[in-house]
């Protein structure tokens, strides 16, 4: 792990990293200001949910940041070739006509994050729970065979 942290303020960003899927966002970190339409606006934070990945002995444990979101607004996936998807929406508040906005920070629009796993993963035994507004998806992995040593006689 780097002790300093990434110019564009990703934590774990690497174009290199074969696992990760993501596309770099040259605009990501950067608040919009509520003079730009709604639109604009929608794809903020949630648009880029933060994920932690981590790699135990017995499983790949990711950690997804959705607060505010229900677990019926959050779809876990693992495609053929063993992608694993994130997917989900945060809904706009609806907007009254007598409303007066004086700040909008919190986000809301679609986000959706792919990874490759890596091969020696149970994709069948994938498992997801959502507590406190943070989602942890379980990828089991296989265990790793130890090689057989047989002792052979030697006669003579």
């Amino acid at each position: 792990m780097s002790l300093i942290p990434s110019f564009f303020g990703r934590r774990s960003s690497n174009v290199f990293d074969p696992f990760s899927l993501d596309v770099w966002d040259p605009f990501q970190g950067f608040s919009l200001s509520t003079e730009f339409p709604s639109s604009a606006r929608e794809t903020t934070a949630v648009a880029n949910a933060r994920i932690d990945w981590k790699e135990t002995p017995e499983a790949h444990l990711f950690k997804v940041d959705v607060p505010g979101l229900k677990k019926e607004e959050v779809k876990v996936e693992v495609e053929d070739g063993g992608i694993l998807q994130i997917s989900g929406e945060r809904s706009k508040e609806q907007e009254e006509k007598n409303d007066k906005w004086h700040r909008i920070e919190r986000s809301s629009g679609k986000f959706c994050r792919r990874f490759r796993l890596p091969e020696n993963t149970k994709l069948e035994q994938v498992k997801a729970a959502m507590e406190n507004g943070v989602l942890t998806v379980t990828v089991p992995k296989e265990e790793v065979k130890k090689p057989e040593v047989k002792a052979i006689d030697i006669s003579g």
